[in-house]
């Protein structure tokens, strides 16, 4: 099976809270996935769209619910498709424009699918623990930015 090249080394468990994380915000705020992401080893961060600054409690929320998440064990599992069997709901606008005719989606659980070639863990519970370093408000782009770090 051909798939495109991928150019960067994962951490697998920072990597597979990427995907907890964006449908949590998806889940919690009805936005969108991260529109500009950067998650390592030591720590990471993500970007959102909202329609308004969440509060103190909204955030503890997130890392509440993450954590929860990640205590669930739930599965993370792959499934090759090609373009015309996309489930609904996955969008391919972030795919490059050359990518392949066949994509691979993750899934986590009954959480999360999203189509990813990267790294990651085989349950929820290898992660570790989800920490909330701190966040942003742009009240102009309307963006929420998110640090955390996986212990």
């Amino acid at each position: 099976m051909i798939l495109n090249e991928h150019n960067k080394e994962e951490f697998p468990p920072a990597h597979t809270a990427e995907h907890l994380l964006n449908q949590t915000m998806i889940r919690l705020f009805g936005c969108g996935r991260s529109y500009n992401a950067h998650v390592e080893r030591k720590k990471s961060k993500m970007s959102f769209h909202l329609d308004h600054k969440p509060t103190r409690q909204e955030e503890k929320e997130i890392e509440r619910r993450m954590n929860e998440l990640i205590e669930e064990d739930l599965p993370v599992t792959f499934e090759f498709v090609t373009r015309e069997n996309i489930p609904e709901g996955v969008m391919l606008d972030r795919l490059p424009d050359d990518a392949s005719e066949t994509i691979r989606l993750v899934r986590i659980g009954d959480y999360d699918v999203c189509p990813c070639i990267g790294k990651h863990v085989r349950s929820t519970s290898q992660i570790g623990r989800f920490e909330m370093l701190g966040t942003n408000w742009d009240e102009i782009e309307k963006s929420f930015r998110v640090r955390f770090k996986i212990v």
